[in-house]
Order: structure tokens, then sequence, then C-alpha cells
């Protein structure tokens, strides 16, 4: 037999969660979460500004492909370049006949063609009928063109304290500001 106290403790215990787990349910009936369209952040953005800037190029290319026992995300077989967002994947490839690419997720497809082991065509972005990309970056960070590279780090640290997402900002506006960033940083180093 056991003792009342415990009991008591179990059916209290079972009554108190029953009575939460009712809480929860009827606050998801009142109040329910409005379903959020999935957006491509990540890897899966830059899959896509990837797959977008080897077709505006004209160049053919693999996905999701296997080049020296590796798994990379975009493999070009005309010119035997295998792109990958994995490290270790990139050291394993490097010491191979293929020239590996590494991609970090942060950087925007547009850079791809800095990075490849061939001269790539220049391709005209999406605002380039309005303003030049590098004057687009220097503006978005809210410095002129001919700053220094301490200068845009600075602006860059005071625009991400506006704009991140941990501080109440948007998570577009946050990724303009990286990924503007990373062209003044290149342009002014």
């Amino acid at each position: 037999m056991l003792p009342e106290w415990l009991v008591v403790g179990l059916w209290l215990s079972g009554a108190i969660g029953a009575l939460i787990a009712g809480i929860f349910v009827a606050g998801a009936r009142l109040y329910p979460t409005e379903p959020t369209r999935p957006t491509a952040t990540g890897e899966g953005r830059r899959r896509t500004e990837i797959r977008q800037y080897l077709s505006t190029i004209g160049e053919a290319f693999a996905e999701d492909h296997f080049v020296e026992g590796q798994h990379v995300a975009f493999y070009l077989p005309e010119r035997d370049v295998a792109i990958t967002f994995d490290a270790r994947a990139y050291f394993r490839i490097e010491h191979s006949p293929t020239r590996a690419v590494l991609v970090e997720h942060e950087m925007p497809g547009m850079h791809l063609g800095d990075r490849l082991p061939f001269e790539t065509p220049e391709v005209a972005g999406e605002d380039d009928d309005r303003l030049d990309p590098r004057e687009a970056a220097f503006a978005v960070l809210g410095v002129s063109p001919g700053a220094s590279a301490p200068e845009v780090k600075r602006a860059y640290r005071e625009k991400v304290k506006e704009v991140h997402p941990d501080h109440g900002g948007d998570r577009e506006r946050f990724q303009r500001v990286r990924e503007a960033y990373t062209t003044a940083r290149k342009r002014v180093s």
C-alpha cells in the first residue's frame, strides 16, 4: 500500500498537467498561428542563386553530385570543377585533378564567378539598371564609395545593430547589409 501523501501528490501532478495541457490546446484554438510561407534561406537560397548564376553564364552543371567520393552541391562536368559548401569535401577534392571551389553559405551567388578557376562573363544583376552594385553596397552601409576599410567596418557594425533579427530587425534587411559589407570590403581592401 502506498502512503497517502504519495497518492495525493500523484493525483495533484496529473491534474495540474492536464490543466496546463488544456490551456495550451485552448490557446492554440483561440489564437492560431499564421502559417508561414517557406522562405529560401541559408544553403537553399545560395543553391538557388548559384543555379541561376550558372544558367545565366550558360555553364552546364549537375547538382548533388559525387566527385572523388565526396558529395558536392554542384559539379561542372565540362570544366571538371566541383562547387561545395562542405570544407571537408573541399580539402579532400583539392588534392585530386578536379578543381574544388568552396562557397560559404553567406556568399551571394553572384560572387561565384570571382571564385571559379576560369574566366566568366560579367552578369548584369537585378539592380544594374538603377545603380552600380558597388555603389549600392556603399549606399546600404551609409558610407561614400571612397570610404576606407575601417570606415566600412564601422558602418557595417552600426548598421547590423539596427537590422539584426536578434535586436528586432528584419532578416532580409540583415542579409542585404551582410552582402553589402562583403561587396564593399572587397572593393576597399
